[in-house]
């Protein structure tokens, strides 16, 4: 079988490599369709936590090619899809209700390959069988959608509610269909003109252009009642920059939520008075927990998101290089690896 390894920054090899074989509860997917993702882009371009050579991708969809000794819920041909990880459901957060903290996350990367082997926790807990009129693009985007599913769950978005999203990548994009789904009135700001246009497809109802010229905080505040600023502002970009700015969008007595993951050892610096007299709430967001796959799957089944409006390009396993670079230099929402 053909497989993508990272070798470092900017170097992604083709290798050639046997089928996995799974052990007990184990399954093998054939995958049809792999997507790229802002954090397959960032690996490429700078680097990422583990030691090269590894594994890359978590967005795919198949069908079951082998199971191991042990499993029910699945069959040879079966239409699924896999999320990248499953909680122990034994560790302190875990136990806690805090299951995207679990200390036994493993992500479950390499899905830029012909075949993927889905490891027992993961084909228990957050593996499903796709609907016969759910295309593979569709099922694929469980992953981004379960994220940002679960940001949204952490912030008290109400009827009516004003919402700003920072950045309008995949995520971003993503925040903005699901707090218009909640009734809010979103505000969509970044710097690219092709993903304004998809933020007002999403549900965007006011945009603002990122530029040198204008003051962002500025723009987003006479956007709201009084100039009084945003109930929510959501910082989808990992900047540093665009943290401090979300908080400074932020109407005393609203909510921050930071979801964008910066480089380690970044720092932001808030008012402390605003934060203390305005009681303002700034929350950081990571990853998934279990319940949000569930629901991010049902919405896709739903297509209340729709793969047309993120998916654009189509290319063979040899050509995921072009794929993630276009990604990486926002030409695109997202691309497809199609086998």
């Amino acid at each position: 079988m053909k497989r993508i390894v990272y070798h470092g920054i900017q170097d992604l090899r083709l290798e050639e490599t046997e089928i996995p074989v799974p052990s007990y509860g184990e399954v093998v997917i054939k995958n049809f369709v792999t997507l790229t993702c802002g954090t397959d882009a960032k690996m490429y371009m700078r680097g990422y936590r583990y030691d090269p050579p590894h594994l890359i991708g978590h967005e795919a969809a198949g069908v079951v090619h082998a199971i191991g000794e042990g499993v029910t819920k699945f069959k040879i041909g079966d239409r699924v899809v896999a999320h990248n990880t499953a909680p122990c459901h034994k560790c302190y957060y875990c136990k806690k209700g805090q299951h995207s903290m679990c200390e036994d996350l493993p992500s479950n990367l390499g899905s830029y390959a012909e075949y993927q082997l889905i490891p027992k926790n993961i084909v228990e807990e957050n593996m499903f069988q796709m609907p016969d009129d759910m295309e593979y693009k569709q099922a694929a985007l469980m992953e981004p959608l379960a994220c940002a599913v679960y940001g949204t769950s952490q912030v008290p978005i109400e009827l009516g509610d004003t919402v700003v999203v920072n950045g309008c990548g995949p995520i971003g994009l993503m925040f903005i269909r699901l707090c218009y789904l909640r009734g809010a009135r979103v505000i969509a700001c970044d710097m690219m003109d092709n993903r304004l246009e998809k933020a007002r497809k999403l549900g965007a109802i006011e945009t603002v252009k990122v530029s040198e010229d204008i003051d962002q905080v500025e723009e987003v505040r006479k956007l709201t009642e009084d100039e009084r600023g945003v109930d929510i502002a959501i910082e989808a970009a990992g900047v540093p920059a665009v943290w401090n700015m979300a908080f400074d969008m932020v109407r005393p007595g609203g909510t921050v939520l930071c979801f964008g993951g910066t480089k380690k050892d970044t720092t932001v610096t808030f008012d402390c008075t605003r934060l203390h007299y305005e009681q303002i709430t700034v929350k950081g967001v990571f990853h998934t927990t279990p319940i949000h796959v569930k629901a991010a799957f049902e919405l896709l089944k739903m297509r209340a998101i729709e793969a047309s409006d993120f998916v654009e390009n189509e290319y063979p396993i040899e050509q995921t290089e072009q794929a993630i670079l276009e990604h990486a230099k926002g030409e695109v929402i997202k691309n497809c690896i199609v086998y």
